[in-house]
């Protein structure tokens, strides 16, 4: 786990498919380190955690948060979650509602999963084994819009800080779990942010999910991102996150 600020606002920042705990740094020196503290954890099956054992679902990941933040003594919290993670914060608080103070979800997968045509499934399930479908996935969901390095860099990370069969496994929990009506109608302050540039988890399909279970969902576009948004305006999202957090 990655820990960044003393504050006494705690966060939990939940990685996505393709990331890590360390797949954040972008984002980490625009952070308030002394009104919040910001804990990055590895699910099971990645970064620091990349041997260890596990099941690869969203429950699982969501229960070690809980566990996680039992064992630092921490009782209230928010959550950050990125494209996975954002299905795994939300399991979060369909387990322990009266513990998250609120939600912040860029490019979050719905609780409902993802749904996909037999194309789509190809190339995601082909992931695992062959990097150039792990870069074809970056490049789609962020527009066609980046250069070959950068491309190249996170689909390194994405190789480097993931077991292949995690990675596999864990497609299976965020594309095919549905727990939507475990969260539909809660209360939870939320606010999700989508970029302009990802045809996958676009505005519309925020609208049909998250703004259809969620009373308090404010929902916002970045014009000059895609699908990962912490990479590629890293100040505007540290700043909206926080504007939020400030306000809950």
């Amino acid at each position: 786990m990655e820990r960044v600020g003393t504050g006494e606002h705690v966060v939990f920042v939940l990685h996505g498919w393709f990331g890590s705990s360390k797949a954040w740094q972008e984002l980490t020196p625009h952070l308030d380190t002394e009104r919040f503290s910001y804990l990055f954890p590895d699910y099971r099956g990645y970064g620091t955690r990349k041997d260890e054992a596990g099941a690869h679902t969203i429950a699982e990941a969501a229960g070690d948060v809980l566990l996680l933040a039992d064992e630092l003594g921490v009782d209230r919290f928010s959550l950050v979650g990125h494209s996975m993670g954002g299905s795994v914060m939300q399991y979060v608080l369909a387990e322990a509602p009266g513990r998250v103070r609120s939600l912040f979800g860029i490019s979050p997968v719905p609780a409902s999963g993802v749904p996909m045509d037999e194309d789509t499934w190809g190339l995601f399930s082909s992931a695992a084994d062959d990097p150039a479908s792990r870069r074809a996935i970056i490049d789609f969901t962020t527009g066609g819009r980046h250069p070959d390095s950068w491309l190249d860099g996170m689909v390194m990370h994405s190789l480097e800080n993931s077991d292949k069969t995690a990675f596999a496994e864990y497609l299976e929990a965020w594309a095919k779990t549905d727990f939507s009506e475990r969260i539909a109608g809660n209360e939870v302050p939320i606010k999700v942010v989508v970029g302009e540039h990802d045809p996958a988890l676009s505005e519309d399909v925020m609208l049909g999910t998250f703004g259809q279970w969620y009373p308090k969902l404010e929902l916002e576009v970045l014009p000059d991102a895609g699908h990962y948004a912490a990479d590629e305006v890293p100040v505007t999202v540290a700043n909206m996150i926080e504007v939020f957090l400030d306000e809950h």
